[in-house]
């Protein structure tokens, strides 16, 4: 019997000596965490992928980061806002979202500072310096553990993240996310390296060794990432590192190019080509300093119609078919800057030669007529001028709306669903979405001009057939593409890689020691 087929067991026999059940498994794993050697070295990836494995070996995981910061968030079903890549790690691991997954999220807003989410509701800014100091940490340290203790009663096992560095010796003693997160849930700590940026033996080792002798003894294993090339040249490799770690290194995971998964960071959109591909839908996505919820056009990049890429000059719009001003963070530091460099001309101007430009929550505000913020909630300007593409005017508040919500799109009768995340207030007399409670949003200027509030907008079908019919009668024939089934294709895909070159097995071994 496989170890996969070995611990599942019949749902109404399981019984846990008085504890909940766990997902239908007699037994009760350890929480594993994914700790990184630094940022960006694929730890939400391969928390993914786990979450999948386990949902697919019959566990009822969940995902768990204490504390992130990102742009990208999400609003769960209750209206509240947690990180975007803790809905994702959900979403594969096949159960809602809830701000017990995300208790404290931080979002750069400028101005060296960021707005402090705490269980999924704003409660102000601060500044790096203030934030990370001691001082005030030990009720966001109790947050998030009743959020981890709230999860751990309900879900077996949690897949604890990690945030950046779990050797960031400066700041140890203000930690919530990294080990001192991981002593008080009893985590296992599976530490996560990349090879792709070189100096993985060095950033595996220090580590590990820079850890205080009570937090090494929770460091149980090594998964080395991002790995280019032949898995043979690192064979030697494995077994130093083994040896100088004192740990098993128990798995080489390549770059898995071929996998589609969400991404948290926005720091390798400027990286994408900047190339129009004929016979394809060309959408450009202005580059925004303080670009939010850049996943609203995953569906999109993937959509065998279309060629999406980002774009940073005003050059790059020359040739777009659809231009899309997306969320921002910081609106009026964004129009600002859009001004500056030239590109609030060229949307103008690709509008002018009958493109079609759309704008997506923050980016809907900076194609009104004017944007004012009377409170200084994001700066100290009162007011400024929007691109005045569509006849709509802005006053940002301080109050956050944030709620899923399901809609219809313009005429089209299908259901649509997404999500909102705003802090302003927009007046339309051409709304293009009606809500299920009667409401309106967004508005419709003319065929190829609109905004609205709602992300995952072109997660919609319908939505999707209304931006791209102009050019599908043009001679280009349309496609069906089913975005929900291809995301679960994607998890799979990642669960299957990860079993391929990770140790699942021995990974449960180590879940299961006392």
């Amino acid at each position: 019997m496989s170890d996969r087929e070995s611990v599942i067991v019949d749902l109404d026999r399981c019984r846990h000596d008085g504890e909940r059940c766990c997902g239908g498994r007699r037994e009760r794993l350890s929480p594993v965490m994914l700790g990184g050697t630094g940022s960006d070295v694929g730890k939400s990836l391969i928390a993914t992928g786990l979450c999948r494995i386990f949902r697919q070996d019959g566990y009822s995981p969940a995902p768990f980061k204490a504390q992130n910061m990102a742009l990208n968030s999400y609003a769960t079903p209750d209206g509240l806002e947690i990180g975007r890549a803790q809905a994702v790690q959900a979403e594969a691991a096949g159960i809602p979202c809830s701000a017990d997954m995300n208790p404290v999220l931080l979002k750069p807003s400028g101005r060296m500072t960021s707005q402090v989410v705490v269980n999924g509701k704003p409660m102000g800014d601060s500044d790096a310096y203030s934030y990370f100091r001691k001082n005030g940490k030990e009720e966001l340290r109790k947050i998030a553990h009743e959020a981890f203790d709230r999860l751990s009663s309900v879900h077996n096992p949690v897949v604890m993240e990690g945030a950046g560095s779990i050797c960031e010796l400066n700041l140890r003693e203000s930690d919530i996310v990294n080990m001192s997160m991981a002593r008080y849930a009893g985590a296992k700590v599976i530490l996560v390296a990349d090879i792709d940026r070189g100096g993985v033996f060095a950033s595996a080792y220090g580590s590990i060794m820079l850890q205080s002798e009570e937090d090494r003894r929770l460091i149980k294993g090594i998964i080395v990432n991002k790995f280019r090339g032949d898995l043979r040249l690192f064979e030697e490799g494995r077994k130093l590192m083994e040896r100088i770690c004192g740990v098993p290194v128990l798995g080489v995971v390549p770059v898995a190019e071929h996998i589609h998964i969400e991404e948290e960071d926005s720091v390798s959109l400027g990286k994408k080509g900047r190339d129009v591909v004929a016979g394809k839908v060309n959408v450009a996505v202005v580059l925004l300093g303080h670009i939010s919820n850049f996943t609203d056009f995953d569906m999109l990049e993937r959509h065998p119609e279309v060629n999406l890429y980002y774009a940073a000059e005003p050059a790059d719009l020359d040739k777009a078919d659809i231009v899309i001003v997306p969320g921002s963070k910081n609106t009026i530091a964004d129009l600002l800057e859009l001004r500056k460099s030239g590109m609030a001309d060229a949307v103008r101007n690709a509008y002018g030669r009958g493109r079609t430009v759309v704008g997506i929550c923050g980016g809907y505000q900076i194609l009104g007529k004017e944007v004012s913020d009377p409170g200084g909630v994001e700066s100290g300007i009162g007011s400024i001028p929007g691109l005045g593409l569509l006849p709509v005017r802005t006053v940002i508040e301080s109050e956050k709306t944030t709620r899923q919500v399901t809609f219809t799109f313009d005429d089209d009768p299908r259901e649509c669903r997404g999500y909102e995340i705003h802090m302003g207030r927009t007046e339309s007399e051409s709304p293009v979405c009606r809500l299920s409670d009667g409401s309106w949003d967004g508005c419709m200027a003319a065929e190829r001009c609109f905004g609205t509030y709602i992300h995952g907008l072109f997660d919609n079908e319908a939505v999707v057939d209304r931006l791209l019919a102009p050019f599908r009668d043009s001679g280009r024939s349309s496609v069906e593409f089913d975005y929900e089934a291809y995301k679960e294709s994607q998890y799979d895909a990642l669960a299957d890689w990860l079993r391929r070159y990770v140790d699942i097995p021995k990974l449960y071994e180590i879940m299961r020691e006392k």
